[in-house]
């Protein structure tokens, strides 16, 4: 579903005006080091698995709940890599005005569930399983942004520092 059900409801209220929203995002890892890639139908771009919060739902069940809607693939969450608020403010075409603050998990298949990708709805045109050399391309930018929090976030990992990525008092933690 593009536009949650809560989000049109709110629409109906306040129209256009800004909206905070809580988003979610997935790196979704296979046991060959490909990652899950979707070609979204709104820009023709190919980006990871994102979508939003929903009101009550936990960041990492919605994380999976979207993985699955997108692409058919059953995934677990391993690792929250970063929380990050985009100071970016969207403007869709429809007029509406939106920030994010996004949630990025690491992920993995479920060995007990679907790991081909499909189309699983209409927000994509295309979905699959590509290795980290040869992404195909447009990539969008927050995905471009958000690969190398992974990428920061494992070199972290492998010096011991297990902890997320976020900015505190205007500096990256």
């Amino acid at each position: 579903m593009p536009t949650p059900q809560f989000v049109l409801d709110l629409r109906k209220k306040i129209g256009h005006q800004l909206l905070w929203m809580v988003g979610v995002t997935a790196y979704v890892e296979d046991a060959d080091g490909r990652v899950l890639l979707g070609r979204r139908s709104d820009t023709g771009e190919w980006a990871l698995v994102y979508g939003i919060n929903e009101p009550g739902e936990e960041p990492a069940d919605t994380v999976a709940r979207e993985i699955k809607e997108e692409t058919g693939v059953d995934a677990i969450v391993t690792d929250l890599v970063s929380v990050k608020s985009s100071s970016q403010v969207v403007t869709y075409a429809n007029g509406d005005r939106t920030m994010y603050m996004d949630h990025l998990f690491l992920c993995r298949p479920d060995p007990q569930g679907n790991s081909e990708p499909f189309i699983g709805d209409e927000e994509s045109l295309q979905v699959g399983w590509f290795a980290p050399g040869e992404l195909p391309q447009p990539l969008a930018a927050s995905t471009v942004e958000r690969m190398a929090y992974v990428e920061e976030y494992r070199h972290r990992l492998a010096q011991g520092n297990p902890r997320a990525l976020f900015t505190f008092n205007g500096q990256a933690v």
